[in-house]
């Protein structure tokens, strides 16, 4: 129910397009030769996980095909690894990923591509050159060996406790200059007072001025090639807020992909 739930917070800012947006410091749209289209839902199939992620994978390679950046709304954690998969043979990437968890598990229950295992997955993929994780705090199903492996392979961690104390900089600064950059946002890493809707809420995560300054940061540093938001929960809200800071990050990425376009 997560992409419905957004869609309906983003509505009102359809027919305003072309008023002042004081987050990205102009109109949503800089021009008339860019835009935004809403493709709508993809089907599901509860028994049939392996057609659900290549229905993904597909679906992103058509809009890829189209010169297109494709803005994903899940959804659980586990929907960034069929897109992921389906940038590759298209350049190198760096995977920034903003979470409360750092989803490296290889597997959980025999299940290899669920949601505890993103990263995992990710850094197995020869056109992932980099991974940035950001916004880590209290305790998911992580294990001190599946921490040890990231940093093994080369992953950068910035907790939730590191942004607060030393700004977002440090992550931007981790992001080499001109790169293809993969932004995948669980909502979880923001702090439950803008975003109740989640499902395993912790104290201290990100503000939304944290968050967007780290997109507008990502952008002024590379090129944005893919964006997703991902765990939200809207039996879980609180009188819509979640869904509206859903809306706004969405907002802000659909304007700084404008502009690079």
């Amino acid at each position: 129910a997560a992409p419905d739930a957004i869609r309906a917070a983003i509505a009102g800012y359809a027919g305003r397009t072309h008023h002042m947006d004081f987050d990205l410091g102009g109109p949503l749209f800089p021009g008339d030769k860019v835009t935004a289209c809403d493709l709508g839902d993809l089907p599901f199939d509860e028994n049939d996980a392996a057609g659900n992620r290549e229905l993904i994978r597909r679906s992103i390679g058509t809009i890829l095909d189209k010169n297109a950046v494709p803005i994903v709304i899940g959804g659980d954690e586990s929907v960034p690894i069929p897109m992921i998969e389906a940038l590759a043979g298209r350049g190198k990437y760096t995977f920034v990923q903003i979470d409360a968890h750092i989803d490296w598990r290889d597997d959980v229950d025999g299940e290899r591509w669920g949601l505890s295992s993103t990263m995992r997955r990710a850094s197995e993929m020869d056109h992932i050159e980099g991974i940035i994780q950001v916004g880590q705090r209290a305790s998911g199903s992580a294990r001190p060996q599946d921490y040890a492996d990231a940093q093994q392979w080369g992953a950068k961690f910035v907790s939730a406790r590191d942004v607060h104390a030393n700004g977002i900089q440090q992550v931007i600064d981790l992001v080499p200059t001109g790169s293809n950059i993969i932004i995948a946002f669980d909502c979880d890493a923001l702090d439950p007072s803008i975003m109740p809707g989640v499902i395993g809420r912790a104290p201290g995560g990100l503000t939304y001025w944290q968050a967007v300054d780290l997109m507008h940061g990502l952008a002024g540093k590379g090129r944005i090639a893919a964006f997703d938001l991902v765990e939200f929960m809207p039996d879980c809200d609180v009188d819509d807020i979640g869904a509206l800071t859903a809306a706004r990050l969405i907002v802000n990425a659909i304007g700084l992909i404008a502009r690079q376009a």
